[in-house]
Parts: C-alpha cells; sequence; structure tokens
C-alpha cells in the first residue's frame, strides 16, 4: 500500500530514494538503519602531506598575495575620469584595479 501510495503522488515517475525507503517492510529498514549505528571507528593520524592540505583547506579565503600584498588607498576621482577609466577596463577586461596598476608602473617607469 505504501508503494502505490509514493508512486500516486509522483504521477509515474520512479520514487524518491526517500520514498523507497519508507516503502520498505519495517525489518529491511532495521536493518539498513543498523549500518549507521556502529561506534566510530579511530583512524590513523595524518601524514605530513595530508597535515598540509588540511592546513590549507582551513586557511581564510581571499585574494592571492601578489609581491608584498595589497593595501586598500581611497582615492577621489572626478565621476567622467572613472567612467572612462571603467570603460577602458571594461574594454581590455581588466578590473579597474588592474588598469590603474598598469598606469602607475607606467608613470614610474617612465620617471625612471
Amino acid at each position: 500500500m505504501a508503494k502505490a501510495k509514493a508512486k500516486a503522488g509522483r504521477k509515474g515517475k520512479a520514487p524518491t530514494p526517500i520514498e523507497a525507503f519508507e516503502a520498505l517492510p519495517a525489518a529491511e529498514k532495521e536493518r539498513q538503519a543498523a549500518e549507521f549505528d556502529k561506534e566510530f571507528v579511530p583512524t590513523r593520524p595524518l601524514t605530513g602531506a595530508q597535515r598540509a592540505l588540511w592546513r590549507k583547506a582551513r586557511r581564510k579565503i581571499g585574494r592571492p598575495k601578489v609581491g608584498e600584498g595589497a593595501k586598500v588607498v581611497s582615492l577621489s576621482i572626478e565621476r567622467e575620469l572613472l567612467r572612462r577609466t571603467d570603460a577602458l577596463a571594461k574594454k581590455r577586461k581588466l578590473t579597474r584595479s588592474e588598469l590603474v596598476v598598469e598606469a602607475l608602473q607606467a608613470a614610474l617607469a617612465k620617471a625612471g
């Protein structure tokens, strides 16, 4: 009866895993659930490589460090200049920050 009820609710589609489990006899449900009642099995200590991967996974996600890292600065830029800067950055497929960095590096190289 449970199978018919499960299938009827899904209009001819295969039952979901939950519906399939609910349709099982009680003894089979108990047998399948017993697998999750086992005691915790202790594991061996991590190897050096596994420990390194674990540390890497636990690190905070952020921007990759380039050079000595980045420093956020606040600048005032005239709106039209900023609009043109953004348009050029988009055209060259760069971020605004990358375009400003390129411009600063070019200006510093020119200055000597």
